[in-house]
């Protein structure tokens, strides 16, 4: 084992504050594993949240894994050391149980590569009684686990505050009677709500390579998988348990204030698989405002729709009154008010995120965002009058029924929004600089855009240009964008069915690949990303009940797609 890495992992882990150093003994051990760098695996408070809820079961100790730096996999290629953990560095093969926490599908080759660096076989079929159980969750794997099944032996689907103590519990009780693999994970499935376990479901399909049916191995099996949610948010915190400077988000300490979006934006998945709203009270949220400022100068208030909570002001004067500082990823631009903006400034807050989607009323009223243009204008004045003069707007390209003339209204929207700043009084600041970030939408599973096709790369790379070519002479308008190539993949692993794991499988073999291993998929990777889906099919994720009914997005589709029935209903 290189001596570096060692001595790397031990000074990460002597920086931390919060992280814990426990003693092996007959306590069943979980590796917790991010597949994804420490800096951004630090700055997930899911992942942190889990760690939290492992190492509270007095049965089990939790470890964290993350994927290693391209510089350092070689240090762990086959026949030499194993991946191993961050706090103890003992091989992920000595735990009883990996756990993966999965936010986002660009993820999933890193776990094929987490797997391999650790010497597990990566087919779950072909791993022994004596090999680590794989389990996982979060968002991305909530939504839709199908092109992941081929590498799991179980996944925990919804909000892990429910489920994870469940299953912690069952599993230690089931193991220490010493039955197989197999039929511990049968009684998993039987009895936890949540539970997936994908080697005990069977999936047809037909000669139009469409899902045909689904079905259990056995009889005892529930035929549909009902995701967890938390019903009092109250009763517990999700907050940062460990301090780490050097992460993406590693200036402040993060705590959630929300949980769920009730505004059913029709291309959110987290403001529907999240459903219903539910707010933490500035009462519950004291201790943690306490302790992070104990331990950083700011707080990260997290959440879905965090500028909806009904406490918001008081959270940040509470704040601000024990000589803090507030941080708030995107505000609704409809929620803006004068009182608020001025706390946000006082919390030193200097750029704020605004997140119009499009630039034409009509396309933001498919979408369902719920505003019209003067409340973005007064929005944009808000701000200026209270010297909050750094702007960044989010925009989507690539959503259904746009047309060009939609992109001429968003470049004439930031347009008119420059305008209205420039034509100040004198004595007034203009924007300093205003930040377009525009993103391709991908279609989601459960939302009411889940039948819809992807944009093609090539339209959607014109349409980024077109917006590019319109400010790139103007300095105070900056264009940032992802990169379409790398939409299409996530496309295909949001929408793809457990066959697509073959193409995971491919990619891995082909040392990262893509266009190689998207040639052999079969079907054709086309089939999930670039394919209308009929409102009748089969969906891959159909067997999850979310909790919100298929009946009702579809609906909301049809009224995305005709918006004169919006008044109709």
């Amino acid at each position: 084992m290189s001596w570096s890495l060692k001595e790397k992992y031990r000074s990460l882990v002597s920086l931390e504050k919060g992280s814990l150093k426990q003693v092996w003994g007959d306590r069943l051990a979980v590796c917790l594993t991010y597949p994804n760098a420490y800096r951004a695996g630090m700055s997930n408070l899911g992942f942190q949240t889990l760690y939290t809820l492992l190492n509270r079961d007095q049965n089990f100790l939790c470890e964290r894994a993350f994927l290693p730096d391209p510089s350092e996999e070689s240090m762990f290629a086959p026949g030499s050391c194993p991946l191993f953990s961050l706090e103890s560095q003992k091989p992920l093969t000595e735990f009883d149980i990996i756990a993966f926490s999965v936010s986002f599908e660009n993820d999933y080759p890193n776990i094929l590569k987490i797997l391999t660096l650790a010497g597990i076989p990566l087919p779950a079929g072909e791993r022994s009684q004596q090999q680590p159980l794989i389990i996982g969750g979060g968002i991305s794997i909530t939504l839709n686990p199908e092109p992941l099944c081929d590498f799991f032996d179980l996944f925990l689907l919804g909000e892990a505050e429910e489920s994870l103590p469940e299953f912690m519990c069952r599993y230690e009780t089931l193991t220490r009677s010493g039955l197989p693999r197999r039929e511990i994970l049968f009684a998993v499935q039987q009895d936890l709500e949540g539970a997936y376990v994908p080697d005990l479901y069977q999936v047809s399909y037909g000669e139009d390579q469409r899902i045909t049916g689904r079905k259990a191995v056995d009889g005892a099996l529930p035929e549909r998988i009902k995701k967890r949610w938390v019903r009092d948010i109250n009763a517990f915190l999700t907050e940062q348990c460990i301090t780490a400077a050097d992460t993406e988000l590693g200036s402040m300490y993060l705590t959630e204030v929300s949980r769920g979006c009730g505004r059913g934006c029709r291309f959110c998945a987290a403001g529907f698989v999240y459903r219903p709203a539910r707010f933490r009270s500035e009462q519950v949220l004291q201790a943690s405002i306490r302790k992070g400022l104990a331990a950083q100068q700011k707080i990260g208030l997290v959440g879905t729709a965090v500028s909806d909570h009904p406490d918001l002001k008081r959270i940040c004067r509470r704040i601000l009154g024990q000589k803090g500082q507030v941080a708030i990823g995107s505000l609704r631009l409809d929620r803006l008010e004068g009182e608020m903006l001025s706390l946000l400034r006082e919390g030193g807050i200097e750029t704020v995120s605004l997140a119009p989607e499009a630039g034409s009323q009509r396309l933001r009223d498919v979408i369902g965002k719920g505003f019209g243009e003067q409340q973005i204008f007064d929005a944009v004045s808000l701000l200026a009058d209270h010297d909050l003069l750094n702007l960044r707007l989010y925009f989507m390209v690539g959503l259904p029924t746009e047309t060009d003339e939609d992109i001429d209204a968003l470049i004439r929207l930031v347009g008119d929004i420059k305008k209205q700043a420039l034509g100040r009084p004198a004595e007034k600041k203009p924007f300093r600089r205003i930040t377009l970030s525009v993103n391709q939408f991908i279609p989601k599973a459960v939302t009411p855009f889940q039948w819809c096709p992807l944009a093609s790369v090539q339209s959607v790379q014109k349409k980024v240009r077109q917006i590019e070519k319109a400010f790139r002479r103007d300095p105070g308008v900056n264009v940032i964008h992802d990169v379409p190539k790398w939409n299409y993949i996530q496309a295909l692993l949001s929408l793809g069915d457990r066959r697509v794991g073959k193409i995971l499988l491919a990619v891995h073999q082909a040392g990262g690949n893509w266009p190689r291993a998207l040639k052999a998929g079969a079907p054709p990777p086309d089939f999930y990303v670039y394919r209308q889906k009929e409102p009748t099919e089969l969906l891959p994720w159909d067997f999850i009940d979310h909790g919100v009914s298929r009946d009702f997005l579809l609906k909301e589709y049809q009224k995305a797609l005709s918006p004169d029935s919006d008044q109709d209903s």
